[in-house]
């Protein structure tokens, strides 16, 4: 019998200026599909309204799709701009388009959201998810974080801890705080469909893809939202370097999420988990690692002279971690940390 033909085209994206190039088959708008590529372009509503995702085809034919008027219009269309959240390829193209390298490539924005679950994860942390309004998108670097706009004109920051592959909706992780307003009101008064303010993304700590180094994780109670993101955007990109990640708590119940990182290690050989807590109750039963979740990685690595380090948690542990693995080998610009505090700053989230 003759072989059959495969109906199923296949068409090759170059992008200019960077050079990087992807195979689609078409199915996917361009932007979703250099997404899943590892290939981040701009973008903002992915619905064909809003323009920032606009590039040039220098070469090749599109199908612009659904792309709304006021963001392409006919002049753009005319002199070969595509809005590539909604463009598909009919053939192999070369476009001109910026790619997001940094976190100074994604423009802050201030959106509305909506509360979609509130999930009790432990008795002082809460899983919020947020969704999104239908027609937009945040753009974000795994490991950044929002600032929520209070009306008392206060700002409350926290990591986001989905990967930006699911911009559909924001998750977080919010501790109680006692004495915390903000806290004590997602605790105590919040409920499923409020409507809330925020401003971001913000921040500097986001895993470098450019290495190839392996990358330790380290996380001091809900500094494991921002390392969950990380990793799980990795994972979505197909990352295979390797990654230790350690997380502390003072106990099991700390760890709220427990069944996570387990699965994680279990499915990819790249991945490794340490648990470790620092005063375990006598009802955990623990026979994990004890002590300082910082310590934990030096009492496994000799020399971090080829690591780079991604902590996240209380200041206390941040400069600890930071001092003792700079003298244990590791480049001090390999150090990439995000210290949670009390009060909002500029440079790192604010837990209430």
């Amino acid at each position: 019998m003759a072989p059959v033909a495969s109906s199923v085209a296949s068409y090759r994206v170059t992008l200019q200026p960077s050079g990087h190039s992807f195979i689609t088959d078409g199915s996917d708008p361009i932007l979703q599909a250099a997404l899943d590529a590892g290939l981040t372009l701009p973008y903002g509503c992915r619905n064909g309204a809003c323009g920032a995702c606009k590039g040039k085809v220098l070469d090749g034919l599109v199908d612009h799709g659904a792309a709304q008027d006021q963001a392409l219009s006919t002049a753009d269309r005319a002199g070969g701009l595509a809005l590539f959240c909604c463009a598909k390829p009919l053939s192999d193209l070369v476009l001109e388009c910026r790619e997001v390298g940094t976190a100074k490539d994604i423009p802050v924005r201030i959106m509305p959201c909506r509360v979609q679950t509130i999930e009790r994860a432990a008795d002082d942390v809460i899983i919020l998810g947020l969704k999104l309004p239908a027609n937009e998108r945040l753009q974000f670097l795994a490991g950044q974080y929002i600032e929520f706009l209070l009306k008392d004109g206060k700002r409350r920051a926290f990591s986001i801890a989905n990967a930006p592959h699911d911009d559909g909706f924001l998750q977080l992780h919010i501790r109680l705080i006692a004495g915390g307003e903000f806290t004590g009101h997602v605790f105590g008064a919040m409920k499923e469909k409020d409507i809330l303010r925020f401003q971001g993304p913000y921040g500097s700590f986001f895993l470098r893809e450019e290495s190839v180094k392996p990358a330790i994780l380290v996380a001091g109670g809900t500094g494991f939202a921002p390392i969950k993101a990380i990793v799980e955007h990795a994972i979505h990109s197909n990352i295979k370097r390797p990654l230790e990640i350690y997380w502390g708590s003072r106990n099991r119940a700390g760890l709220y999420l427990p069944d996570l990182p387990p699965e994680w290690a279990r499915q990819h050989d790249h991945i490794r988990y340490v648990p470790v807590l620092s005063d375990p109750d006598p009802a955990d039963a623990w026979n994990g690692r004890s002590g300082l979740v910082h310590r934990a990685v030096l009492e496994d690595h000799a020399d971090l002279a080829g690591y780079q380090v991604y902590a996240c948690g209380a200041p206390a542990m941040i400069d600890a971690a930071r001092a003792e693995f700079v003298e244990r080998g590791l480049p001090a610009e390999e150090f990439f940390a995000d210290a949670f505090t009390f009060a909002p700053v500029a440079s790192a989230p604010a837990l209430d």
